[in-house]
């Protein structure tokens, strides 16, 4: 009767343990939810009630001039997003091989010069030749002005992230495949791969969100207005309207530049939502095969 009794017990603290666990867990998840309903509330709510009232949980008064604003031209905006999505995935995909091949290639203990080449590759993080010659290099030299091409450049830190953990595949297994008569290719994609899956989707989602966010390199190598991507043609946004109400307001008075009633921080909001939305929505498709990843490569006990 005690040793149940002690059983019994035992399960009560456990479960009161995971009880504030998960209030604690969903305590601090709703603390970093908060910013986020702040952003969706002040984009439909007008620009004279964040300018009386600020921002706050829910609109003060509803209004949808900002989603206008924004979706004025919606082909452009449906151009704006398939440029991004499919820069998001080819640059990912093609990323992500190239510097998976490159970091086995450095991870390798039986390549001569892995450590001079890894130090070339460590030094672009710390210098590198200036914007002026990077942009020099990129319209003159390559050609890559009002290209694609330019847009897909690769971080080297990630490079970086994938040898070091690559290094943490036992040799004995590389020795084993040798034996058995893998070559290179073989090697890396049927043995060293599937046991870097943890850090193949880390990397895989740096490089997608570096992609999707990257505004950057579309202000310096693209100036046609149809190759766009989002981030820079909600950018472009931005500015415009801002431009657009100093005008207004050096070239008339208060009152008639605010009948124009231009959103501008409403703007902002809903700009927001509209560029982070269909990541935030792909976040958990992502995070499943995160976590799978992990999980797989996890030792069972």
């Amino acid at each position: 009767m005690k040793k149940k009794s002690l059983k019994k017990s035992g399960r009560k603290k456990i479960s009161g343990v995971n009880v504030v666990g998960y209030l604690f867990c969903g305590l601090i998840a709703l603390v970093c939810l908060i910013p986020f309903i702040m952003v969706l509330a002040a984009s439909f709510t007008s620009e004279e009630a964040i300018s009386l009232y600020g921002f706050s949980l829910w609109p003060k008064e509803f209004s949808l001039e900002a989603y206008k604003a924004v979706f004025k031209s919606p082909a452009v905006v449906a151009k704006a997003y398939l440029v991004t999505i499919t820069l998001t995935l080819a640059g990912t995909a093609i990323g992500l091989l190239l510097q998976t091949m490159t970091a086995y290639v450095l991870s390798r203990r039986d390549f001569e010069w892995r450590s001079g080449f890894s130090f070339f590759f460590y030094f672009t993080t710390l210098f590198n030749g200036g914007l002026v010659s990077i942009y020099i290099l990129m319209t003159r030299y390559l050609g890559l002005k009002n290209s694609y091409l330019a847009l897909l450049l690769f971080n080297v830190y990630n490079l970086l992230i994938m040898k070091s953990y690559m290094l943490s595949v036992p040799e004995s297994l590389i020795d084993a495949a040798k034996i058995d008569g893998c070559g290179d290719f073989m090697m890396l994609f049927q043995v060293v791969m599937p046991l870097v899956r943890p850090a193949l989707a880390t990397v895989g989602l740096f490089i997608a969100l570096a992609y999707w966010n990257d505004w950057y390199n579309a202000m310096l190598y693209i100036s046609d207005s149809e190759m766009f991507p989002l981030q820079y043609f909600l950018y472009e946004q931005i500015n415009n309207i801002q431009a657009y109400r100093k005008i207004l307001s050096s070239a008339a008075s208060g009152a008639v530049a605010a009948a124009f009633n231009l959103p501008t921080q409403s703007l902002k909001m809903a700009l927001t939502v509209v560029a982070t939305g269909p990541i935030v929505f792909a976040y958990p498709f992502v995070q499943k095969y995160f976590v799978q990843g992990i999980t797989i490569g996890a030792v069972k006990g």
